[in-house]
């Protein structure tokens, strides 16, 4: 790991004005000139600048404003903030694109505030969409509910019994299924679930409805595939709320071959707005493989990691530990793969040039990814790779054993990690967890001042996707409402300087493109973010209240707010 690219200076958050605009050959013309308002670059050696020149997709200049305006002419378009702080483009490490646009055209169970709250809106649903065979719906979670556990196949009969209905948990480790889904998939009390999944039974040995981890592919047979257009319309509604949060691209996890070639033909015809880099799931792995990493129109679209999991989740009790949950201690998880199953494909990978990223939650799950890993990299040494430092990924490493936080930087590994899932798990991570291993859970700070890096991600549609919230969890580390509890290591929020990192520079590192994407400075891409609250020095309280103003990619405005 290249720890001194990648250190905060001590002038790293200070509002420091830059001297001079940055020294580069002009070009012909200056198409754009942004000014206004504090303008943060991401960039240790300019961190605040007056104003910023763009040429074609290019930054040209960022420094004072009259340095900056020198380079401007009768045709130089130009934008005030009118006091609108601007960004580096937020990239979110993390997320599932079609599953976001899903979200949009489907049941939306998020914030549903209590298991009856949620089966009047399955009833609402049902009553409103007739023609559709099977219902499905995700955002569900109990955690916060009155009720305090899980639904159940009998709950969901009572709103909806003349077709099959299936809800997902907002994590997506786990889903509730009616008995009329659980009869067209066949699943009875005899059934065995699949290695990695569990089927919740009650008293008499019958299926809850409740299917955990791998156990939902019993009946996501029955759940009608997207056809072309079914698809179109889904990533359109994701491309447009994303823009609206604010994100000029985001890392696009557990991605089909279908939807591979989707965004393929979507690209062709210049309708991927935002950048997006796949990491594909293990189907569509083999032509990746064969093919090596893809490049589609002007860096909009690149295709080079593959997406395995190695666990579950916490919430679900998925998530692998080394000792029993201390709330169930009956469980110690679920693993999804194993040492012999895994480590061929990322020998393979490394073999070709190709990035691996692998889900992991739970300190037994990291440990030995972190062991395959390491495997891998024996097995085939940098002199043999095609790309030396090949930087593979662990997705979400929210649970730790503290001895293994040197190993990130050690490898080289990255910890993709979410900061909303730390305010949204402290109801009920200390209760599934016990005091001591909070110590190394969700423990940003730990890894950072260790030597690694944290490209800050969603897991949207897991959570809202809002990147104001994710900067909010990262420096504040409470839940919306304030709440923190005694327990939750305060001390492992990180500095502001640092949370602009997470969802710039080092999301442009995990993804190859540090020398073009994640700063503001001359011979990047022009892609900013503009929020109404100045991130670097509003009250943490005002920072998820505030919104997106202005989107832009490549110097292009994918999305601007109404009114300003």
């Amino acid at each position: 790991m290249h720890r001194r690219l990648f250190l905060l200076g001590g002038a790293a958050g200070a509002a420091l004005l830059a001297t001079q605009a940055a020294a580069v050959s002009p070009p012909t013309r200056v198409d754009l000139i942004i000014h206004g308002g504090p303008i943060y670059t991401a960039d240790d050696t300019n961190p605040r600048v007056e104003a910023v020149a763009v040429a074609g997709d290019r930054i040209v200049a960022a420094g004072r404003l009259a340095d900056v305006e020198s380079w401007g002419g009768a045709d130089t378009r130009r934008i005030d903030l009118r006091g609108a702080a601007m960004f580096p483009g937020f990239t979110d490490a993390h997320a599932h694109l079609l599953g976001i646009g899903q979200r949009e055209l489907t049941l939306n169970l998020e914030g549903s505030a209590s298991l009856e709250a949620m089966l009047a809106a399955v009833r609402a649903w049902a009553a409103a969409h007739p023609e559709e065979r099977v219902l499905t719906g995700r955002g569900w979670i109990e955690t916060h509910w009155p009720e305090r556990r899980f639904p159940s196949r009998q709950d969901i009969d009572a709103v909806v019994a003349d077709r099959p209905v299936i809800l997902r948990r907002a994590d997506g480790h786990a889903l509730v299924a009616n008995s009329a889904a659980l009869r067209a998939a066949g699943v009875t009390a005899a059934t065995r679930p699949p290695s990695g999944g569990e089927i919740l039974k009650d008293s008499g040995g019958e299926p809850t409805g409740m299917l955990i981890d791998a156990a939902q592919e019993l009946v996501g047979r029955i759940v009608p595939n997207d056809d072309p257009a079914g698809m179109d319309r889904a990533l359109d509604a994701a491309f447009r709320v994303y823009a609206a949060y604010g994100w000029t691209g985001l890392h696009n996890m557990s991605v089909s071959e279908a939807e591979r070639r989707a965004l393929e033909a979507r690209d062709r015809r210049r309708a991927v707005p935002l950048r997006v880099y796949n990491a594909v799931d293990p189907e569509a792995a083999p032509r990746l493989l064969s093919e090596g990493p893809s490049l589609g129109r002007d860096g909009y679209l690149i295709t080079r990691c593959i997406k395995v999991y190695a666990d579950g989740a916490l919430g679900s009790r998925g998530a692998a530990l080394f000792e029993p949950y201390a709330d169930r201690p009956e469980t110690r998880g679920l693993m999804q793969t194993s040492a012999a199953e895994i480590t061929p494909l990322y020998e393979k990978a490394l073999r070709a040039g190709v990035q691996m990223t692998t889900h992991a939650i739970g300190d037994r799950g990291n440990a030995s990814v972190l062991e395959w890993y390491e495997a891998a990299f024996r097995a085939v040494p940098p002199s043999v790779r095609p790309v030396k430092e090949p930087r593979f990924r662990i997705e979400h490493a929210q649970v730790l054993r503290l001895q293994d936080i040197p190993r990130f930087a050690r490898l080289g590994v990255i910890p993709s990690m979410q900061a909303s899932h730390a305010i949204g798990d402290l109801y009920f991570a200390p209760a599934r967890l016990g005091d001591a291993r909070l110590d190394g859970a969700y423990a940003w700070k730990r890894l950072i001042d260790a030597g690694a890096i944290i490209p800050g991600g969603t897991d949207a549609p897991v959570e809202r996707g809002d990147p104001l919230i994710e900067f909010y969890a990262a420096v504040a580390r409470r839940s919306l409402d304030g709440f923190q509890g005694p327990d939750w290591r305060p001390d492992q929020a990180v500095d502001r300087s640092t949370a602009l990192k997470m969802f710039t520079v080092w999301p442009a590192y995990a993804s190859f493109r540090e020398s073009e994407l994640g700063q503001i400075r001359p011979g990047y891409r022009a892609d900013f973010t503009v929020f109404s609250v100045d991130l670097m020095t509003a009250p943490a309280a005002d920072i998820p209240k505030a919104h997106a103003l202005l989107t832009m990619v490549g110097g292009q405005a994918v999305y601007r707010r109404d009114g300003w």
